[in-house]
Formats: C-alpha cells, sequence, structure tokens
C-alpha cells in the first residue's frame, strides 16, 4: 500500500467537525496527500491551529466556523472551499454528538431534537450543499462518519442510533441518484475511537460500549487514513453502503493492521 495517494493531490476538500478527533485527524490526513483542506467546525480557535499547522508543513487550509445543524453555515463553507481553491473535490461530513445520553422516557426533547439536527440534517445539509458544486464538476466524493449504531440499537442512545440510521439512507440515496453522475458517496463506520466522545460514553455507564476498556479504542488516524483511501478510485466499490473499519478484508485493502 502506497504511503501517499498521488491521485488525491490538487483535489480540495471541506471536513466537518475538524476541530479535533477524526476530523482534525482527516483533515491532517487529506493535506499530507496534497489536498487542500477546509475545516469547519463551531470551535473555530482550535480548527485554526490545526490549519495553521498544516500550512507550516506546505500544506493548504484554511478554518471556518459552521454549525452543521445551520443550512447557511454549511452552505459558507462551500462557497469558502471554492472561494479559496477554485474547487470542491471531497466533503467528509464528520461532526456527530452522542451527548445527551439518556433513556426516551428520560431525554430532554429539545436535546434530542439538536442532536439530531446535527447527525442527521447536517449531513443533509452538506449534501445538498456540495452536490451542485461536484455536478458541476462532473466528479466528487462524499464520506458520511457513520456507526454501527445505524443498524444497531443501543440503550441510551436512542438519538444517535436513529440519526446515524438516518444518514445512512441518505447515503443510499445519495448514491442511487448521483452515482451515473460522476459522484462517489459512501459512510465510513469507524468502530470505537480514542476522541472525547468515549470519555461522556464511559462516563454515562448506560451501556455495553460505556464499559469497554479505554485501550481497545483505536486512534483518530487509523479512520483518517481510511477517509483518504475512499476518497481514490480503489474504494468504487464501497459506493452506496458503509465500510466497516470492523471488517478485516476492508482493513487489509487500505493497508491497515492494527
Amino acid at each position: 500500500m502506497p504511503d501517499t495517494f498521488p491521485e488525491l493531490a490538487g483535489k480540495a476538500a471541506i471536513v466537518t467537525g475538524a476541530s479535533r478527533g477524526i476530523g482534525a485527524a482527516a483533515a491532517r490526513e487529506l493535506a499530507r496527500h496534497g489536498v487542500a483542506v477546509v475545516l469547519a467546525a463551531r470551535t473555530l480557535e482550535a480548527s485554526e491551529m490545526i490549519a495553521a499547522e498544516i500550512r507550516q508543513t506546505g500544506g493548504r487550509a484554511v478554518a471556518v466556523a459552521c454549525d452543521v445543524s445551520h443550512y447557511d453555515d454549511v452552505a459558507a463553507a462551500v462557497r469558502a472551499c471554492q472561494d479559496e481553491f477554485g474547487r470542491l473535490d471531497i466533503l467528509v461530513s464528520n461532526a456527530g454528538v452522542v451527548e445527551p445520553i439518556a433513556r426516551l422516557a428520560d431525554s430532554d426533547p429539545e436535546a434530542w431534537a439538536h442532536a439530531a439536527d446535527i447527525n442527521f440534517k447536517g449531513v443533509y445539509f452538506g449534501l445538498r450543499a456540495a452536490l451542485p458544486v461536484m455536478l458541476d464538476q462532473k466528479a466528487g466524493v462524499v464520506i458520511n462518519i457513520s456507526s454501527g449504531a445505524a443498524t444497531g440499537a443501543l440503550e441510551g442512545w436512542s438519538h444517535y442510533c436513529a440519526s446515524k440510521a438516518a444518514a445512512l439512507s441518505l447515503t443510499r440515496c445519495a448514491d442511487k441518484e448521483y452515482r451515473e453522475q460522476g459522484i462517489r458517496v459512501m459512510g465510513l463506520s469507524p468502530g470505537t475511537v480514542a476522541t472525547e466522545m468515549q470519555v461522556l460514553i464511559k462516563a454515562s455507564g448506560i451501556n455495553p460500549v460505556s464499559q469497554l476498556d479505554p485501550a481497545v479504542h483505536i486512534l483518530p488516524e487509523i479512520p483518517a487514513r481510511a477517509i483518504a483511501w475512499m476518497c481514490t478510485e480503489a474504494a468504487a466499490d464501497y459506493c452506496g453502503t458503509d465500510l466497516s473499519l470492523r471488517d478485516e478484508k476492508a482493513c487489509r485493502r487500505i493497508g491497515l493492521d492494527y
């Protein structure tokens, strides 16, 4: 497996939720392959620091404030990518939340709905804003960060499971509508990753995921490597599906060994 993917050089990407975790690692990894990156996140200061780090190592990157639950913010991130880099080839819809964790009868309706706005509507907003640009270019890749929760119910995670299932359906719909027009849309189910989200899950103590030993969680750099590979033509057969990093065959194809 090559250390870099030359076919990605010169492309431009937006990564949402890029201020930390998988999003930050994905931005760094894409930049390593020559991709110009817009880091879109609610926490602008943190994403600006990562963008500056990328620029210091010879990459191209800018940070923009973006709450994916607001369409205007997502559309503005797309315009920023076009204005700064002249194109948009890749969208990584990574922004997501698992809090507040609660059983249905104890859940707060407003907080439940806001989580769905981020995890589900944020994916739709990304597709809606990016697809017209990609269609004009007659090419593009959209990677929606998914989860095993999209197909498996977990206690206390009704908002997360339901919204991830809805996002998976969006991935399938977008693939059906636009694959023949050169747009590749797919999901990545990374498994449990050593991010702040796992700290919140551990503290909840509600379901089996909260009982996992932190040592089993993979580093964010692993799904970031998978994201870069998925942006290449080699991953075309995963269009319309979720690639799971629990699938050993998929990991071998990506070149992951962990």
